[in-house]
């Protein structure tokens, strides 16, 4: 028989009702689709999706490369098949650079798994509207999240000074081929993109990495954000620690110290642009704790995947740590790590 799931449907849900009852628990095929997957998207770049059952009803979330985890427009399974739809808005502008509209761009993502391994195709049309691009790739299960750990028994390595106050010993640009704006000033690293005009495109400068990977750590830095600027800082290459000119915004996910789209901080405790301001982050066991200017804003939570425009989505890998470049001014001082001893 053949076995259909509707996800944001209602006209659908009414008539599977007449027709055939409460839409029934998902059969044993349907739920090999269920859970967290790291996926591996065109291009290489880091990707997640969460498939779920809520109430009957087919759900899931996505992560694309940069950006935020958003909810799909719906998800189907039929016949062994998952069907899951993004609808995402793209703007249309002139010579000029100027907006002239918005319009929606309607993806599909359909796949099968075989065990731990999801095997997907996206399809998307063209902006300009001249046929579809198609382009297969592969997601992994995530496995279970570790227990909360106990990070007063956790022993943590000796300190590891990462920047020296002269040069950039020790680090390197993310993208070998992109414009470099960082540097060492006064004993400060510092970025400072070039500016644009209105109406110019904002040119994109390099993302800073360590040279060294790492596994799970304590970091504790110094950071500057001028007014309306913004940066990052992954650990392990794979969750993003927002820095964010964000005093006086109401508490958000993208917030400074929010681990990015993920993980909301449980108090404000930024300051204003401008000053410098201390982050304290500990990551163990896909679990991340965040002290912000003295302040624990994130208490040990779990870590869901990766965060938008991370290096990997595989969350056993080790992996540096690194800066983000290509949104803002920013500085950093007195970056130190210390490793976990396991």
């Amino acid at each position: 028989m053949k076995t259909l799931c509707f996800s944001r449907f209602p006209g659908l849900v009414i008539t599977a009702l007449i027709l055939g009852g409460a839409i029934q628990a998902a059969p044993a095929a349907d739920q090999g689709f269920f859970g967290r997957w790291a996926l591996t998207i065109p291009n290489g770049r880091a990707g997640w999706l969460e498939i779920k059952q809520e109430q009957g009803w087919y759900d899931g979330s996505l992560l694309w490369g940069g950006g935020s985890v958003l909810p799909v427009a719906n998800v189907v399974i039929a016949d062994g098949t998952l069907t899951v739809t993004r609808i995402r808005e793209i703007e249309r502008k002139n010579a000029a650079g100027e907006v002239i509209r918005t319009q929606q761009l309607t993806e599909t993502i359909t796949g099968t798994v075989e065990g731990d391994t999801l095997r997907l195709t996206h399809i998307a049309p063209r902006a300009n509207g001249k046929g579809f691009e198609r382009a297969e790739f592969t997601g992994r299960r995530i496995p279970p999240l570790p227990p909360r750990p106990n990070l007063a028994q956790v022993k943590f390595g000796a300190p590891i000074q990462l920047l020296n106050g002269r040069d950039l010993s020790g680090w390197r640009l993310n993208e070998p081929d992109g414009k470099s704006a960082w540097s060492i000033e006064n004993g400060v690293l510092v970025n400072r993109p070039p500016e644009h005009g209105p109406g110019q495109p904002r040119q994109r400068t390099a993302n800073l990495r360590t040279e060294r990977d790492f596994e799970d750590q304590r970091v504790s830095l110094e950071v500057n954000v001028p007014s309306g600027s913004n940066s990052g800082v992954y650990l392990r290459g794979l969750y993003e620690i927002q820095v964010f000119d964000s005093y006086g915004k109401p508490l958000d996910s993208h917030n400074m110290g929010a681990v990015y789209s993920r993980i909301t901080p449980s108090v404000p405790a930024e300051k204003p642009a401008g000053e410098w301001q201390k982050l304290e982050m500990t990551l163990v066991d896909r679990h991340m704790t965040v002290v912000l200017n003295g302040t624990t804003i994130i208490d040990n939570q779990p870590l869901l995947g990766c965060t938008g425009g991370a290096l990997f989505s595989d969350e056993s890998r080790s992996g540096p740590l690194l800066l983000q470049g290509d949104h803002g001014a920013v500085s950093y001082r007195n970056i130190v790590l210390w490793p976990v001893v396991r």
